[in-house]
This record gives C-alpha cells, structure tokens and sequence, in this order.
C-alpha cells in the first residue's frame, strides 16, 4: 500500500512538473512572440516562403531552369524589404501577442497583403516596364502570405484555446455558462484559455427553448434553467456562470434557488463589451443588483452615437454615483472631450484614472468647480464650449437637506439655474437634467428643491434654442448612501438592519440601468419633455433586507430588523408622476414622456431672484414657507415615531 502511494505521488510530481515545463515553454513563446525583432525575422520567414511557393505554383519543375530560378534570386530581397517596410507602416509588428488574434487582425492581414500587391504591380509598371515577369506571381504570393501568416496565427490560437489548457489545467470543475449566444461564445472561449481560473464549461443553458440541442462554438446547449437539476446530474457540473445582464432579475431569483437546492455555485461574469477588450474573465459573486434588474436595455446606440461622437460633452457632478456611470457610458461613443466636473478633487481624481486605465480613446479632462459659482462655471464653458451637457450635480440626501435648507436650495436648484443659463448663452446642443422622483408630490426639501429645478429647465427650453431635457427615476441600487452599501454594512456586522417602516416601498433602477436610459433620453429628446424611466413595480425596504441576508449566505432569522419610523422628509412611496401630468409612449419601452405644466420663463425666474435674495438673510423656516409658496404640492414632513423590531424568521 506504502508502494502505491508513493506511486501515486510520483504520478502527481512528474504531471506537475510537466505542465510547469509546458506553462513555462508557453510563457517564453508568447514573451519572444511579441518582442518586435522576433516578430519581424518570423514574418521575414513567411515572406520567403510565400515568394518562393507562389514561383513554384507558377512554374513549378521550370522553376529550376535557369531563367526562373535566376528571377527569383534577383527579386526575392527587394520583395522581402518592400512587404517589411508596408508591414511596418501598416502596423503588423506592433501585436502584443500572437496568442490573441481576432477577425480585425486578419482584416488587416489581407489589406495589408493587398497593398503589397498592388504596389507590386505599381513599382512594374512605372519603374521597370521592360523587364518580363509573371502577373500571377505576386497574386499568388499576396493570397499565400495570407494563408501562411494566418494560418500560424490561428494554430497559435488553437494552441492557447485547445491545446494547452488540456496538459496545463487538471482538475477544472464542471460548469454550465448560462447565456447561449455570442457573447456566450466569447465567454467560454476565454474561459478555455485560462486555465487559472479553473472551470471547464461542459454546456449552455439558454432562456429560449428553440437553442435547445445545439452548439455554440462546439458546445452543446443543455438546457433551459428550469432543466438545471437534470443537467448537473449528467455531466456532474459543480459551478454555474451567468452572464451578467442577460437574463431579468427574476429569472435571477429562480436561478438562485435552483442552483442552492442543487448545490451549486452560482457566480455572474461580465459581458465582452463591458471590459473594453480586457482579456482576463473577471468572475463575481451573485449581488443584490442582480436579484433586481429587469430585462436587459436595448440601447438604439447608432442615434446616442449620433449625439455623442466627436462632440465636447460636459458632465457636472461626475464623481457621484450617476454622474461616473454616465461617464463610463460616454466613453462607449467616443466624445472628442469629456469634461468630468466635480467639487470633489478626490472622487474626480479616481475617476479620470479609472477612465484612462479602461484604454479611453476621448481626451478626458478633469475639472474641480462647483455648480453654484457662476463665474467659474462661466470660465468652464467660454474654455471648453460643450456642445451637451448632462447635469447630475445635486444634494441627494432628504434628511441632511431637511436640515440644511439653505444648501439644497444654493445647489439644487440655482446651481441648476447657473448651468442652464450658460447652456442658453454658449448655445449647448442638448442639456440633460438628472431629477428624482421624489420631485413628484414632495414632501421634504430636497424633491421640493429637485421640482423647482425640473421647472426652470422646462421653462427655459420654451425660450432657448437649446434642447433641454428632464430624465426623472427613482432610487439607484449601490449608489453612496443608498440602502444597499448600509445594509451590507448592518450585516457584517452583525446587526440590526434598520428599516425605518415595514411597508416603505421604493422604485430601484441598477446604476448602468439608469444611466444608459439618461443617455437614451438624451438622444431621443426634441426638447421640453420630462422622460420618466421605466422603474417596474416597486420594492419593499424589508423584503429588499432579507433578500440580502440570504445572500450572505445567512440564515433568515440571523439577523435582526429594527423599525426606527419615518425620517424627515421621507415618505412610505414614491411617486414617478404628478397627477396633473400625461404620460406618453415613446420609441423606447424603457421611457415615458411626461407632460410637464406650462411656467413662464418670467414667473420662475422672479422665483430663483425671491430665492436668492432670501438666501442671503433668511432662515430655514423663510426658505420652507417659501419652497411651499412655489410649490403648493409640498407637504412639510410630519414625524412618526415608531420604534420596534422583528427577527427576520419569524414573518
């Protein structure tokens, strides 16, 4: 038995000390495969190659007569340095590695190849039109430098995909990649070729039953998830990937729960398109966020593309939560400038460095200003001249606005009036406001000051020929100070998750969802509509708490919830409406255009002089009666005391 074992062992030594030789051979390939010189002698090789097979496919037992072979002879050197010398100016050396070749690489491959011969046949015809030489030769030597350097990078490829993480990775788990299309492919493909991150994908599960029983990229497409348990048994699959945003956050739900009856480990990875051309698979837990979103957007890119490309586009409040997604969606559309904006020089400086590092191609410029000073937002727009403006700069927190009035009011609402005039004077294209529903029907000072901005912006838009828009939605799932990163907090600590009502609803949106939809908005607006985001149906706070103590993997009655009653300026529901507005479809199903009430520009602007004057001496209590003489719908926050709690278990 001691034998066997130590039989055993030896095995497990000598295969592992085999794929080190192997990981290492590949590493020292890959290291002289992007190192320009090598890449050069290796296409320089491949070059004579081609040159001397197109001759011989020309002539072939001829060539060996003296006056073909002598051709050659005398032409291969200046064939060879004038394919190098396009090669370069086309930038075929500048490959990092050979190992990730993609369609574009070989679309360059063959215009490359046909540059070369069309100035082949270019150099013959105006330098040399006397000397006697085969039209078919530098055809046929175009078509093979194709083959041969496509060729060798492909099986490259097929080395690094197929080949090695078969000697290299032992012991992969077994898992099931759940999103049978392309970026499914994509997915698997380059889980395949990392064998570090351990996981072999066995099979598709798909959402659509009419996938079932085919492959995708030479893999079969198993099941759908209600089929999961059957599917695990079979191929003993032990992991499952989700495809992050493709499937809604019910589905989400039920595939939770199948996959915690199987025991299975479920875990998201990012979509291809959301790494920007990043290799590596980054592979996360399944989130609260994940539990919530709704079907995946369609974003109508080309018309954002329209608005978006080669413009200067200024982003106030972009080191917030909304105001950097809406950045790092920008990006996607190249901008000729992004102007991120921000008071704080802190989250503006992580930003512009996130920004670089994601490989942005747009010129990114940092700005430190806050919105309420008009002078050096008046510098920003006679430097930079935006042509759009996405405005999120704004205090967001109702209980601190209710108790600091006066900066609600200075930021929310004439920081708003101060970017809105400079977009009338500069003549910005289009203006974005990003408002809240808690504008609709407020009840704290904060939806007051957010309403009062939404009506300057809609006023002005009757007497601008700039574009203004309002986008209005609800709460933003991980934004700072959203319930989500407190009650993460609660829970590592151990408790309690304090809910300030047990039948306090919200509307949630994910933060990509509702900044894709702002810049959606943008593109569609004509100017004057307020579109309001498609939010689905509203989410209990408490039901919103145990979800995430289940996903901590804790037990439901682990963690206390206490009931502390309403804060200051909250109410039990939002309101994504006035009653007085309609609603119309748009050519969006994520967005609704809400008919705002006609303000003329004279009234709401005698209204931002009262407010300013009054800011200057007046007291919170002035600033209140004030909010509410503008806006009748204001409802002052009574308080509710309300003080208990309850064991999550016991329901």
């Amino acid at each position: 038995m001691t034998s066997q074992k130590s039989l055993t062992l030896k095995t497990r030594f000598d295969k592992a000390h085999g794929q080190n030789h192997l990981e290492c051979f590949s590493h020292w390939v890959a290291k002289m495969l992007s190192n320009r010189v090598v890449n050069a002698a290796i296409i320089a090789v491949f070059f004579f190659s081609s040159y001397f097979l197109a001759f011989v496919f020309r002539f072939d037992v001829d060539l060996f007569e003296e006056k073909y072979f002598l051709t050659f002879c005398q032409t291969v050197g200046w064939v060879i340095i004038g394919k190098m010398i396009v090669f370069h100016i086309l930038g075929q050396f500048q490959n990092i590695c050979w190992y990730y070749v993609s369609i574009k690489d070989l679309q360059r491959l063959i215009f490359a190849s046909l540059v070369c011969v069309c100035l082949f046949f270019l150099i013959k015809t105006t330098l040399f039109p006397w000397y006697i030489f085969s039209r078919m030769v530098p055809v046929l030597d175009g078509l093979l430098t194709i083959l041969l350097l496509g060729g060798f990078r492909l099986v490259l490829r097929m080395y690094r995909e197929d080949i090695y993480p078969r000697f290299v990775a032992k012991g992969l788990k077994n898992t099931l990649l759940v999103g049978a299309n392309q970026d499914g492919a994509i997915l698997a493909s380059n889980i395949h070729a990392q064998p570090e991150l351990g996981y072999r994908v066995v099979g598709f599960i798909t959402i659509h039953e009419y996938k079932l029983h085919r492959k995708l990229a030479q893999i079969p497409v198993l099941g759908t998830i209600s089929q999961i348990e059957d599917v695990v048994k079979k191929h003993h699959v032990t992991d499952v990937l989700m495809i992050a945003g493709i499937v809604s956050g019910p589905q989400v739900r039920e595939l939770t729960k199948v996959c915690q009856k199987a025991g299975l480990n479920l875990r998201i990875v990012l979509q291809p398109d959301s790494r920007l051309g990043g290799k590596t698979v980054p592979i996360r837990d399944i989130n609260i966020e994940d539990l919530l979103k709704r079907e995946p957007i369609q974003l109508n890119n080309s018309v954002i593309s329209d608005l978006i490309k080669e413009r200067c586009v200024l982003v106030t409040g972009a080191g917030g939560s909304i105001g950097s997604e809406i950045c790092r969606q920008l990006v996607r559309f190249q901008p000729e400038q992004l102007l991120i904006l921000g008071r704080g020089e802190n989250r503006i400086f992580f930003l512009e460095n996130e920004l670089r590092e994601m490989g942005v191609t747009c010129d990114v410029i940092p700005i430190i200003a806050d919105v309420t000073h008009y002078k050096r937002m008046n510098q920003v727009f006679d430097e930079y001249r935006p042509e759009v403006v996405f405005h999120a700069a704004a205090h967001k927190h109702v209980p601190l606005m209710e108790a600091n009035v006066s900066e609600a009011v200075r930021n929310n609402i004439l920081g708003t009036r101060n970017v809105v005039d400079l977009s009338d004077e500069y003549e910005v294209k289009k203006f974005v406001l990003v408002s809240t529903d808690k504008a609709v029907n407020p009840t704290s000072v904060m939806g007051t000051s957010k309403h009062l901005a939404e009506r300057y912006v809609h006023a002005m838009s009757q007497a601008s020929s700039t574009r203004f828009i309002v986008t209005r939605f609800g709460n933003v799932l991980g934004s700072t100070g959203s319930v989500v990163p407190i009650f993460r907090n609660q829970i590592q600590k151990g408790g309690p998750i304090t809910v300030t009502d047990p039948e306090m609803t919200r509307y949630f949106m994910t933060i990509p969802e509702a900044s894709q939809l702002v810049l959606q908005a943008a593109a569609m607006g004509k100017g004057g509509e307020i579109f309001v985001l498609d939010m689905g149906e509203q989410v209990r706070i408490v039901d919103l708490a145990r979800d995430m103590i289940r996903l901590a993997g804790l037990p439901e009655h682990a963690v206390e919830i206490q009931y502390t009653g309403l804060r200051p300026g909250e109410k039990l529901y939002e309101e994504l409406y006035f009653d007085s507005e309609q609603t119309l479809e748009t050519d969006h199903p994520k967005l609704r255009a809400a008919t705002h009430r006609l303000f003329p520009i004279e009234l709401v602007q005698t209204q931002m002089h009262s407010l300013c004057r009054l800011l200057d001496g007046g007291s919170d209590d002035q600033l209140k009666e004030m909010l509410h003489d503008f806006v009748p719908e204001y409802r002052p926050f009574q308080k509710q005391q309300v003080l208990r709690s309850e064991s999550v278990g016991t329901r």
